[in-house]
């Protein structure tokens, strides 16, 4: 189980970290307030750039709390800018790095209990993460992506994998 989503997430988070340090110059060499990307969405229903990020590493987060049975640390939702989102991936990576392959040992058949609609519902470990965090956390990662790349970022496939951090 850990094998399955800290180490997945937190190479999906140091690329998400390395996109937006992207967007950051983009924006720099291109005389662009960064305000037009952190606050840009795909569409008017949808979330902002920061929202995205901040669900993403809320979803992170919360996962290894809950597979691990430890405390989900809170983070306010007050980020506005590349370099405070870029420290909440860091305060997010600092969390799942803490975490030891052995506090997983009974990950998978932990009794998990999540909001769903203002509900408590109980999952398994292995539902919970393959069907709700990692989903979830993928959607938002993505969603961030696809908002910067919309707004003329040059970034492709290599960059969402992260390929150049390895």
């Amino acid at each position: 189980m850990y094998d399955s989503s800290i180490a997945p997430m937190s190479h999906s988070l140091k690329a998400l970290a390395a996109i937006l340090k992207k967007a950051e110059a983009y924006c720099e060499a291109k005389k662009i307030d960064p305000n037009a990307l952190l606050t840009a969405r795909l569409f008017p229903d949808m979330l902002t750039l920061i929202r995205q990020v901040l669900i993403a590493t809320d979803h992170a987060k919360g996962c290894g709390a809950r597979l691990t049975g430890t405390a989900n640390p809170s983070f306010p939702d007050e980020e506005k800018t590349f370099a405070e989102l870029q420290a909440r991936i860091a305060k997010t990576l600092d969390f799942l790095g803490s975490l030891k392959r052995e506090q997983f040992a009974d990950a998978a058949t932990r009794t998990v209990t999540i909001k769903v609609g203002g509900k408590d519902v109980e999952l398994k470990g292995t539902a919970y993460l393959t069907s709700v965090a990692l989903p979830n956390f993928y959607f938002h990662v993505t969603t961030a992506y696809n908002i910067l790349r919309h707004n003329g970022l040059e970034i492709g496939k290599g960059d969402f994998l992260g390929r150049s951090l390895s």
